[in-house]
């Protein structure tokens, strides 16, 4: 069975740092590409980041490039997202993503991790 696992969030005031985890387990860690999404109340969920399979490539949505650093652990099929300057419109719940091959089905079905939330508050 597919599992996303996200924790990490809390409060912290602006400025701060936070480093969101996402633990995996049911599928070939080292083969999927793991994105990191956010959501505030009333509004579209957002891509954050991005790292490939081997986390040679990244992505950064532009609000958080500079601040925000993704990486992966392959031994421990953990995905982090290493949030520094934390602003207050990084306030959302986080959500980790995986788009996993099943069985023979040659269409990926979205995994989604279970959300942690992040405020930013002073």
């Amino acid at each position: 069975e597919v599992q996303l696992q996200a924790s990490g969030g809390g409060l912290v005031q602006p400025g701060g740092s936070l480093r969101l985890s996402c633990e995996t387990s049911g599928f070939a860690f080292d083969d999927y590409a793991i994105g990191w999404f956010r959501q505030v109340p009333g509004k579209e969920r957002e891509g954050v980041s991005c790292t490939s399979s081997g986390g040679v490539s990244t992505y950064y949505a532009n609000s958080v490039k500079g601040r925000f650093t993704i990486s992966r652990d392959n031994a421990k099929n953990t995905v982090y997202l290493q949030m520094d300057n934390l602003k207050l419109e990084d306030t959302a719940v986080y959500y980790c993503q995986a788009s996993i091959f099943i069985g023979r089905s040659p269409y990926p079905r979205d995994y989604w991790g279970q959300g942690t939330q992040v405020t930013v508050s002073s």
